[in-house]
């Protein structure tokens, strides 16, 4: 019974090839409200199944787990869909709560990593479904040049992009930190994978912003982000930032 729960949690905590599920249905929510509470609560969903169960989980799922994180990691590098890329990056991340659930972490804790991870993509999805609304489509390498086009657009972009591939100081940051120091004592091998997936994080974010924000820019240029709206990312990545160093880095 216990195994079959576990099976179940591998649903939410994507493990390959349940992960499939999770990327399917995202696929298919085409309102950004439904995404958002999609990437919020997917996660949640799976530790509390996990946290209902008395054992720890079979150490077979740790390395799963890493080689889901890996596989979707590598595919991210050659989407063009910004949609699927919310997926796959959300998928690599989720994966990688099986190594903290290996050791101590509690289970809150882990709460706060999985909305740690969430949050940024959730900025992202918006940010998409504004790219769709301007240009009919939130693809990579069909138009370029946001950063002299739509300035505000693309400066707001970049830094979500950057907390979604978990650079200093972002959530995302301190959770990798804490996944890593988890991993490496007793599980080496299990660390150095988690360091390589972080690794084609920041390569395939790199690869995202390059198809948006470099190259000469689309005519007509499209409209910006209003001052409002840019305020309003601007203070949603203020809050990640001192989440991140005051809130998840002093549970790392």
């Amino acid at each position: 019974m216990e195994a079959l729960l576990y099976l179940m949690a591998g649903i939410f905590l994507p493990l390959f090839p349940l992960s499939m599920g999770f990327n399917l249905l995202l696929g298919h929510c085409r309102q950004v409200v439904l995404r958002a509470a999609l990437l919020l609560l997917w996660p949640q969903l799976g530790l509390l199944l996990v946290s209902s169960l008395n054992t720890p989980p079979p150490g077979w799922l740790v390395p799963l787990a890493l080689i889901t994180a890996g596989l979707y990691a590598l595919r991210a590098l050659v989407l063009r869909d910004v949609g699927q890329w919310i997926g796959f990056l959300a998928t690599s991340a989720w994966a990688l709560l099986w190594v903290s659930l290996q050791g101590d972490t509690p289970i809150t804790t882990l709460q706060l990593y999985a909305l740690g991870f969430s949050a940024p993509l959730v900025l992202l999805a918006l940010l998409g479904r504004g790219l769709e609304r301007r240009f009919g489509a939130a693809y990579t390498g069909l138009y370029g040049g946001l950063a002299q086009s739509t300035p505000r657009l693309a400066g707001i972009l970049v830094f979500v992009v950057l907390a979604i591939i978990a650079t200093p100081l972002f959530p995302t940051f301190f959770i990798m930190l804490a996944t890593l120091v988890e991993a490496v004592p007793s599980m080496p091998a299990i660390g150095f994978g988690v360091a390589g997936v972080w690794l084609l994080w920041s390569w395939a974010g790199a690869r995202l912003l390059q198809g948006l924000i470099a190259g000469p820019a689309a005519e007509p240029w499209p409209e910006d982000l209003s001052h409002a709206a840019t305020r309003s990312y601007a203070l949603a990545l203020l809050l990640l930032l001192a989440a991140g160093v005051y809130g998840i880095g002093g549970l790392s």
